[in-house]
């Protein structure tokens, strides 16, 4: 999968988490943004890969990419302790990313209510402060 494909299904899935929303499918409209931060997560991963070399550094490397955990992949991606600045700076950011980071690949087994999907559509989508928007400054 390439940079470019990753970003794209990142925001095709706030589109698709949006028309989920309007048709009052909650669960998968939730699991479908929490998506989107994921692939944007994985274009950054990728991004460091190519700059550095990441993945010559540590030969499990590329084996860690398998995740979904959203915590974890800014720690791939060479994001943490920027990000960790960032949401110091910014409590808004430091919220939503409270929000966002509780979502899982496994969501889509859970049961959401309206309000679970309109918390964590805001905390990913939110302009200026959205975890999306922080993330597409570094894909």
């Amino acid at each position: 999968m390439y940079i470019a494909e990753l970003q794209s299904m990142a925001e095709e899935s706030v589109l698709d988490a949006q028309t989920l929303m309007g048709g009052q499918r909650w669960t998968f409209a939730y699991y479908t943004i929490g998506y989107a931060v994921e692939c944007g997560l994985k274009s950054c991963v990728l991004t460091r890969m190519i700059h550095t070399g990441g993945v010559f550094e540590d030969r499990k490397f590329a084996e860690k990419c398998w995740t979904h955990n959203l915590e974890t992949l800014i720690e791939l991606a060479g994001l943490a302790v920027e990000f960790g600045t960032d949401r110091g700076a910014n409590p808004i950011l430091r919220i939503f990313w409270d929000i966002a980071k509780k979502w899982t690949e496994t969501s889509r087994y859970e049961q959401k209510s309206r309000t679970d999907i309109e918390s964590l559509y805001e905390a990913i989508t939110n302009e200026p402060d959205g975890v999306l928007q922080w993330v597409r400054k570094h894909w």
